[in-house]
């Protein structure tokens, strides 16, 4: 089963500036992926041409069963937050999950409040600023695999340091309960090894992200606990929109063969 995450900053290329719904259709087919998690979704914005981007990509990879989750309502500039169990009737932006295996179940997950304002060193600055952050959740799915079930989790969790470790922990903690094995992947804003010793879950790709034209961090993650594993190295792939690059990997359910030495544990 391949499984992938795109941050997709709703559809734009950097190259051109543009949003082009065929590129974006196309970009998302590439990849293949049996499910797709997507990040920085528009839903009926004029930035992106009032498309339903979950929409595009579910017909352009063959996703019969598709979740998009609002966290902001409203147009850029004037967001109001949206709870992300509520589905605004307007324009909206947030996050996605696509399946084209059958999927049990379907769940949204509210993650901390970012809260009062907290201050930020971007890069190139010396100095905080004061930022508060947008709303941040998850949606899940038991998804069958052809191993059996897995729950797959995909989210975009805060940039600001100490809390993202808290929704992360928090997001680990609430599905806990949901059928092991779990795979979480999106864009959890956390560089390197950093989302493997905050959550305890395995990294199943290690692969630079971000920027997209000379990837030096990976804040775009694919973790796993259980008995799954990837079946190959990954790869970071540069679909010629967005920031940040897709990654995707091939994973296998259940214990793995390993030659001569009868099979193993994940």
């Amino acid at each position: 089963m391949r499984v992938a995450t795109f941050n997709i900053l709703h559809g734009r290329s950097l190259g051109d500036g543009r949003v082009d719904l065929d590129r974006f259709a196309a970009a998302v087919a590439s990849l293949d992926a049996d499910v797709l998690a997507l990040q920085e979704v528009d839903r009926a914005q004029e930035r992106s041409l009032g498309a339903d981007l979950t929409t595009i990509a579910a017909d352009a990879m063959g996703a019969p069963h598709h979740r998009f989750v609002a966290t902001m309502a409203g147009a850029p500039g004037m967001w109001v937050a949206a709870s992300g169990d509520e589905q605004p009737a307007s324009a909206a932006y947030g996050i996605a999950l696509l399946s084209r295996r059958p999927v049990r179940e379907w769940r949204v997950l509210a993650l901390p409040s970012p809260g009062r304002r907290a201050p930020v060193v971007f890069p190139g600055s010396r100095r905080p600023v004061l930022v508060r952050d947008e709303p941040r959740c998850a949606v899940a799915a038991v998804v069958e695999g052809d191993g059996g079930a897995v729950t797959v989790v995909g989210t975009h969790l805060t940039f600001i340091p100490g809390r993202r470790s808290r929704q992360l922990r928090h997001l680990v903690a609430t599905t806990a309960r949901m059928p092991a094995p779990r795979v979480l992947m999106g864009d959890l804003n956390m560089a390197g090894d950093e989302p493997a010793r905050v959550s305890g879950m395995r990294a199943l790709v290690t692969a630079p992200t971000f920027p997209v034209d000379a990837p030096a961090r990976q804040l775009d993650h694919v973790l796993a606990d259980g008995e799954v594993e990837a079946a190959g190295p990954g790869r970071a792939v540069d679909l010629g929109l967005s920031d940040h690059r897709a990654l995707v990997v091939d994973v296998v359910l259940g214990r793995v063969p390993v030659p001569g030495a009868g099979t193993r544990e994940p």
